[in-house]
């Protein structure tokens, strides 16, 4: 009897042992599969160009009050946008190392699409990376963001005013920027450099807005393309133009 005691002892002990290693395998398993994105916002996906630029406006506001969320930065979040990403915006900037748009807006992983490029200028393949959002995803916002103290308008402004072309291929980034030196040539600035700056985000904006591709998009009120200014010293991003409405 003391025998058979013990064995069923043993065999009770080697059933609760299996069962507590399914369970203890189960539990990993449900910490391993991600399971809904983890926005600091507790909001979801922005669906209106409205929604969109507020999402960012907000983001901004915490940068420049030094109040971050440091939304979709985690493991969780690099984890659900690992298969597919379905961001809200579209963000065309310079390369400056000061103005990068996910830290001035207060995003993370899988929120914006970003363009860089000196002097945040365009030609075939940006135009096309800006619209890869809106026509293929139905991203509903794209911002031109310019900056305060652009060194790529600063060069490009004194080559076209000198008529000395930059080395490289650095005076294609400049001939791109003429069209805006020539809008500011035609008057005085107390500093034609900012003016240009401010030109040229406006014309790019209202080029994309205008496109054969975005132009459609823009009208039916599903996309809004908006121009925007960033200062250096304040950290604040400023609304040019094509701000939508709710």
């Amino acid at each position: 009897m003391a025998a058979t005691a013990a064995c069923l002892t043993c065999c009770s002990s080697k059933t609760d042992g299996g069962a507590a290693t399914e369970t203890a395998s189960a539990a990993g398993a449900a910490r391993k599969a991600p399971s809904s994105p983890p926005p600091a916002t507790g909001d979801e996906r922005p669906d209106s160009p409205w929604a969109a630029f507020a999402r960012l406006m907000d983001g901004n506001k915490r940068w420049v009050d030094g109040d971050l969320q440091h939304p979709d930065r985690d493991p969780r979040r690099r984890q659900f946008v690992a298969e597919e990403q379905d961001p809200f915006g579209v963000i065309l900037s310079c390369i400056d190392s000061r103005v990068p748009p996910e830290l001035l807006f207060d995003t993370g992983l899988g929120d914006l699409f970003v363009m860089r490029t000196g002097g945040q200028v365009v030609g075939d393949v940006v135009t096309g990376s800006v619209e890869y959002g809106p026509m293929t995803s139905g991203t509903p916002l794209i911002v031109v963001l310019g900056h305060q103290r652009c060194g790529a308008v600063k060069a490009a402004h004194k080559a076209l005013k000198d008529n000395k072309p930059l080395p490289g291929n650095l005076q294609s980034i400049a001939e791109e920027l003429r069209p805006a030196y020539e809008v500011i040539a035609k008057e005085k600035h107390a500093d034609p450099v900012d003016a240009m700056t401010r030109v040229h985000i406006k014309q790019t904006s209202a080029d994309l807005r205008s496109n054969k591709d975005l132009g459609p998009l823009v009208k039916k009120g599903d996309l809004a393309v908006v121009s925007a200014y960033y200062s250096l010293d304040t950290g604040r991003v400023e609304v040019l133009t094509g701000a939508p409405t709710a």
